[in-house]
């Protein structure tokens, strides 16, 4: 193995932690860190990037923004509701307003973000043919 392909795997693996401390932490995102993990692997290790795609929670989080096809209602709501309460107790302890200004733009930004994205029907994520359909389905750009 080549010193860069090691270099890939050790920064996929460092993203892949950042990425999940970032499901219990609020202030910290998810999805970038497990996209740029995804892609360090691509270029590091194919076991790993098989690992990472068919992970029992990660891999369907990771292929459906990928692919484009959207996020379950319900992961947007309790990302949602963190983001919301997180940052109210944000802006609560630090008092200042540009800091407030500051939190909000970024949560509002975040917000519209999710909520433009396309919503998985709930059957989609237990029902392989459903998952096989939208994953032939034309995406819109």
């Amino acid at each position: 193995m080549t010193p860069i392909k090691i270099f890939y795997n050790v920064l996929g693996t460092f993203f892949v932690g950042v990425g999940v401390a970032g499901i219990f932490l609020p202030l910290l995102p998810t999805t970038p860190f497990l996209l740029l993990a995804s892609a360090c692997y691509v270029r590091g290790s194919k076991r790993l990037h098989d690992w990472l795609m068919n992970h029992r929670h990660l891999g369907p989080y990771i292929r459906n923004i990928k692919e484009r096809r959207g996020m379950p209602m319900r992961a947007k709501v309790i990302t949602l509701g963190f983001l919301w309460v997180s940052i109210g107790f944000s802006i609560y302890s630090i008092g200042r307003w540009t800091a407030t200004v500051a939190l909000i733009c970024t949560a509002t930004c975040t917000t519209t973000y999710l909520l433009r994205m396309k919503t998985l029907p709930k059957e989609a994520l237990t029902n392989p043919d459903q998952q096989k359909e939208l994953a032939a389905a034309p995406q819109p750009e």
